[in-house]
């Protein structure tokens, strides 16, 4: 793999050791634009691929074939993101959603908001959220331990990834649209950061 060399100011940073976590990156509101500078800062990150498609279309030249790809990207331990890669590979769409993903990474506070449990652990997540994309919405909400996570699989496999182990969801719309199911559950996880600063200022 060729060593990386960093395009934005934001890269050389992180390469220099000026930046050590994404956490900083997030505090400064500064925009991931190499995947990276999360490979660096976050490693040992899993993916899975929630959709794949395949386009075909007609020109003069004759059929054309090209890819969509839909990836989750999380360490499960808190950093999740959701990407999309299209290309005329299906290695190359691929690898392009993994990419994207990375650069759309979030993290998020885990914790037991769950009244029946309250153990104080964080397999769970602190309050209910929710959030949306397209005809999708998508709620999420604190379990005891030991439920397991009741979503559909787009949903579920998303938040395995982000290392919640307990929750309860809801969906309404065409959920059958992974991208938009995947999208709306990213949406939803991002509440939790929304929240939490404002708790904090």
């Amino acid at each position: 793999m060729p060593e990386w060399v960093p395009k934005t100011r934001l890269g050389q940073m992180v390469a220099n050791g000026e930046i050590t976590s994404l956490e900083e990156i997030y505090n400064k509101n500064l925009a991931i634009l190499e995947p990276e500078i999360v490979d660096l800062l976050v490693p040992n990150l899993d993916h899975e691929i929630l959709q794949k498609n395949s386009v075909q279309r007609i020109t003069k030249n004759g059929r054309r074939i090209s890819y969509r790809v839909v990836t989750a990207v999380g360490n499960r331990d808190g950093y999740v993101g959701v990407g999309i890669g299209k290309g005329l590979e299906m290695r190359s769409a691929i690898d392009k959603s993994i990419k994207d993903a990375k650069r759309n990474m979030i993290h998020i506070k885990r914790g037991c908001g769950s009244w029946e449990c309250a153990c104080g652990e964080e397999h769970s997540i602190p309050f209910k959220v929710s959030g949306g994309n397209s005809s999708v919405k998508v709620e999420i909400y604190p379990a005891p331990k030991g439920t397991g996570i009741v979503a559909g699989g787009t949903a579920k496999r998303i938040l395995e990834l982000a290392g919640i182990k307990d929750a309860w969801s809801k969906t309404f719309g065409q959920t059958t649209t992974r991208v938009n199911f995947a999208l709306a559950t990213l949406n939803a996880l991002r509440q939790i950061r929304k929240i939490r600063k404002v708790d904090e200022e």
